[in-house]
């Protein structure tokens, strides 16, 4: 549910995890209980499903549909429901937005997609998110893909463009490069002051903060929701030092899981902490990702200790 009043989008969300069950098919039970949990989290105003650490690139439309249903009714109307959007084909995601709707998302998050990284003309982007914010009633966020992204990461003449269509009331910048988050936020300010940039590159919350942001949409809030939203609520309240102590538990778990080569790894790390975190029972990745080895298993219990989040 999107509540009323002037900012209805500004604030926390987690980016979601999909559970899957030993034949890779989707866990309803532990995902509804998954998102619950990050609903009941005092200062989360909403939920990103399907978003890439939900592996839409891996799900098919009904189940990318199914997701949200169970996300809805796990959640019921506590907090705003984010679908993401991630399709090659832009009539596809056409009707990817219209399931997320019929499914009960009050939002919709158009992923670019990832041929884009290869070539993206001035044209693409503003036509492939026009089909789509044509084609529901529902507010509609952005992604501003990282740095190293390619041309998946939109030029200032593209991203002015897409926040000046209509509906589009937020971007979730995983810039990655605080300079360039700076820049794409002074740009959606002055041409569309309106629509929330939320800062959401994980290792780089507290500079993002600092800069300004009016939220963000992490997938690591996932493991430490709560120091998600204190760092966010302290830098809006000026409060330094307990900024700075969120940010000493953020920034390790955040490069073990993001910072570290593979970066496809993410997804899998963030379900292994899960698991060894005593939230999940199962920490299976669709392939073509499989099991974490034995060292990246090590490696992340060690990090989850170091910031005392395991004994």
């Amino acid at each position: 549910m999107i509540p009323s009043g002037d900012a209805p989008f500004n604030g926390i969300y987690p980016a979601t995890l999909c559970p899957m069950g030993a034949d890779y098919s989707i866990d309803e039970d532990a995902l509804a209980e998954h998102v619950s949990s990050m609903a009941d989290v005092a200062g989360n105003v909403g939920v990103l499903c399907n978003g890439h650490a939900g592996e839409n690139f891996v799900l098919g439309r009904e189940e990318k549909r199914h997701v949200v249903e169970i996300v809805r009714a796990a959640i019921g109307e506590r907090a705003i429901v984010v679908s993401g959007v991630n399709c090659e084909a832009t009539l596809e995601a056409v009707e990817h937005a219209r399931d997320a709707q019929a499914a009960g998302a009050d939002v919709i998050m158009v992923f670019p997609p990832n041929s884009w990284a290869l070539f993206q003309d001035d044209a693409m982007a503003l036509d492939h998110h026009r089909a789509v914010v044509e084609a529901v009633d529902l507010p509609v966020m952005l992604y501003q893909a990282s740095v190293n992204a390619g041309q998946m990461a939109y030029r200032p003449e593209v991203l002015a463009g897409l926040v000046r269509l209509p509906r589009i009331v937020a971007i979730k910048d995983g810039s990655w490069e605080v300079a360039r988050y700076e820049a794409n936020r002074r740009l959606v300010k002055e041409v569309a002051p309106h629509v929330a940039v939320m800062g959401s590159g994980d290792e780089h919350l507290l500079a993002s903060y600092l800069v300004g942001s009016e939220g963000s949409l992490v997938s690591l809030s996932v493991v430490i929701p709560e120091t998600i939203v204190a760092l966010y609520e302290a830098v809006r309240r000026d409060d330094m030092e307990a900024a700075r102590a969120a940010h000493e538990i953020i920034y390790p778990l955040a490069k073990a899981i993001y910072g570290t080569p593979p970066g496809g790894y993410a997804t899998a790390r963030l379900k292994t902490c899960l698991r060894l975190l005593g939230e999940l029972d199962n920490d299976l990745v669709r392939p073509p990702i499989g099991p974490l080895p034995a060292e990246e298993v090590a490696m992340l219990r060690s990090v989850l200790g170091e910031v005392g989040l395991l004994s």
